[in-house]
């Protein structure tokens, strides 16, 4: 076997488990190398359920005391169980898995390992994994990987995978300078991937993570100074020096724009004009009114004579740009179009057209912008929308369909300073602070799941009201479709609670984008009362109708993702609430999401956050959403990008050649 050998070659690994491993994009061997686990189970010496924290995953041993019953809700088949020990008792519940009501026993005595919740007095277990006393024996103290899988790849079968692929490890290639692996003292690359895979401990797999997370922010930084180092050569080749537009533009909005608001329109009026090309970020946080901002930056440039792109990271979120500032813009004479991946043939062909003649002033889309069959007349400005979203390549495709056109960023992602020069190392930054004065701020609070039929009549009162809901279900337990049992199952419960005339959805990541797109687009349109949601919905929607975002198991975020994921409500007139259910107990969970109930502020949490996060804190739910990194966190790894920027200068001293430097193909880039 070889490195970039397909993963076929890999005994027991067949051509159609290969296929499987193709839609996670693992094409070879070098890939399934770097699909690192994305948590570890741990099994721990069993305890006293008295002793057991609700939130917590722990392992109890426990004897059968009822016997097992079978309770059908529509298509489900809730399994469930009384257990004990000397100290007290736990409801266990499975779901769609009858055939316990024959293994379990009264009296047999099993290890059961889950998390706890409570349900008035009565503690409970769902979905609990079981093991004889000998068996469990084996497992304590032992650390299993659980990696990403996709429908029809067990976790089992991907170890095995990794396990056979392990043989050719001495061939990958380390892309990091020797100088910098002695001047940090990096763990080997090989030490650290079959660490990071087949731990030894807890302590040792951290290490070797943290030098794999060294290497994702080392390869991003390079090409951030190569892409920084390019962008300072070049000229600006458009002609924009005419804002009259502009400041008739802002003369007519209803509302004053906020001082951060206006500086950062100097700054880009001062950009467009000059002699070198802009590269802006605007940073604000969630409703500060950044997308006037884009508005003004693209009207001035087609008032100029010129062709300005929005992308957009969900189709949804495009047609509300495109909707919006068609609206906006309309009588200013500016042709505004939408080009998406659902778009109709016969439509997208006479789109390509008209842009490509002039006809065409702003284009609004999602990735269909940078297909290579778009050609534009005379670009001069690229709005992308949600950085994080899009890798540097995308971006990168994007600008080259002009002349080296003015490139605008909008990201509501709130990245404490210091980090933020770090991670736009390419870009100009202006931070947008204050929110308009006609926002108004949402009411907060944090409470225990008993809170939860509470928070669920006060729903109800909202939806009469003509609001909408969302709810969100984070990653509880490690398994192959957990994300998608967890909303599904959540729905199930709620169509129990609220009458048949509320209308519930889901949405998760396993969804088609067509799928996803529909359910969005029915939420906005107010054909849906309740959303319950995985966290793919943190950027991508804005409804100023919905006003009530709940978030269950809210300590298993970070706080920058609870603050997102608020900030999808409070987006209309108004009054909005945002209810964080705390299942765990636990002191230090409570105090992190008091940051929350106290302060609307995304730039204070995200200080906070770098504070109180500790490289345990990685694993689990996804801290800081869908960055572009594998496994590197800005938050908890903040001291790990700062080394790695540490090594970047380090090597810049020494004139170093960064072209040396292989490129990887990962999704840092």
């Amino acid at each position: 076997m070889r490195i970039e050998d397909s993963v076929n070659s890999i005994k027991g690994v067949g051509p159609k488990t290969a296929q499987l491993f193709e839609k996670m994009k693992i094409l070879n061997i070098q890939d399934l190398l770097k699909l690192y686990p994305r948590n570890y189970l741990r099994y721990e010496e069993p305890i006293d359920i008295a002793l057991a924290q609700v939130g917590e995953r722990v392992a109890i041993r426990a004897s059968i005391q009822s016997e097992v019953s079978i309770k059908k809700v529509r298509n489900l088949k809730i399994v469930s169980c009384v257990v004990k020990d000397g100290s007290g008792s736990v409801k266990l519940t499975w779901f769609n898995s009858p055939f316990l009501k024959q293994f379990f026993r009264i009296g047999q005595s099993f290890v059961f390992v889950g998390t706890l919740s409570a349900k008035g007095a009565q503690l409970t277990m769902e979905h609990p994994e079981y093991y004889k006393i000998e068996q469990y024996n084996m497992r304590k103290a032992s650390l299993q990987p659980v990696y990403p899988l996709t429908e029809g790849l067990s976790n089992k079968l991907v170890t095995k995978a990794v396990t056979g692929a392990l043989e050719v490890l001495d061939e990958l290639p380390d892309n990091i300078p020797l100088q910098v692996r002695e001047k940090f003292q990096l763990l080997p690359l090989k030490q650290a991937i079959l660490g990071v895979h087949f731990p030894d401990s807890w302590d040792a797999m951290l290490e070797c993570r943290n030098r794999l997370v060294f290497d994702e922010f080392f390869s991003f930084l390079v090409k951030m100074r190569q892409m920084r180092q390019h962008r300072i050569k070049e000229e600006n080749h458009f002609d924009i020096h005419d804002f009259s537009s502009v400041r008739r533009f802002l003369e007519q909005l209803p509302f004053s724009l906020t001082e951060g608001q206006k500086k950062a329109v100097s700054e880009i009026q001062s950009d467009l004009s000059g002699m070198t090309v802009m590269n802006r970020l605007i940073q604000g946080d969630v409703g500060s009114g950044k997308t006037v901002i884009a508005e003004i930056a693209m009207l001035a440039v087609v008032s100029n004579g010129y062709q300005a792109a929005l992308m957009a990271p969900t189709e949804v979120l495009a047609m509300q740009h495109y909707e919006g500032i068609n609206k906006d813009l309309e009588s200013y004479g500016v042709c505004v179009a939408l080009l998406c991946g659902s778009t109709k043939p016969a439509e997208k062909r006479k789109i390509y057209e008209r842009l490509q003649s002039g006809e065409i002033d702003i284009v609004i889309g999602t990735h269909a912008l940078i297909q290579e069959c778009v050609i534009y007349n005379n670009l001069a400005l690229v709005v992308t929308d949600e950085q994080h979203r899009f890798g540097v390549r995308q971006r990168e495709r994007l600008s080259h369909k002009g002349e080296q056109p003015h490139v605008l960023v909008m990201s509501a992602t709130p990245i404490p300073r210091t980090l933020a020069i770090i991670m736009y190392g390419d870009l100009d930054i202006s931070v947008i602070k204050d929110v308009p004065a006609c926002r108004k701020p949402i009411k907060n609070c944090v409470v225990g799941p008993k809170y939860r039929p509470t928070a669920y009549k006060f729903m109800f009162g909202q939806i009469q009201e003509g609001h909408q809901i969302y709810i969100i279900c984070p990653m509880v337990e490690a398994s192959e479709n957990v994300e998608a049992e967890n909303v599904i199952e959540y729905r199930e419960m709620l169509l129990e609670y609220f009458p048949s005339s509320v209308n519930i959805a889901y949405l998760h990541g396993k969804m088609s984008p067509d799928e996803k797109n529909d359910i969005m687009s029915r939420f906005a349109n107010k054909e849906i009362d309740i959303l319950v949601s995985t966290t793919v919905i943190e950027v991508g929607i804005n409804n100023p109708n919905a006003t009530v975002m709940m978030i269950e198991n809210a300590e298993k975020f970070g706080l920058a993702q609870l603050h997102q994921l608020r900030g999808r409500v409070g987006r209309g007139d108004a009054q909005s609430y945002c209810i964080m259910l705390c299942a765990s107990d636990k002191k230090e969970a409570l105090e992190r999401l008091e940051i929350l109930n106290q302060s609307n502020d995304g730039f204070y949490i995200a200080n906070e956050d770098l504070k109180m996060r500790g490289p345990g804190d990685f694993f689990g739910v996804r801290q800081s959403g869908d960055m572009i990194f594998q496994l590197g966190d800005i938050y908890s790894h903040a001291e790990i990008l700062k080394q790695a920027n540490e090594a970047i200068q380090f090597l810049e001293k020494q004139q170093y050649s960064f072209e040396t430097i292989r490129e990887q193909e990962s999704v840092v880039l």
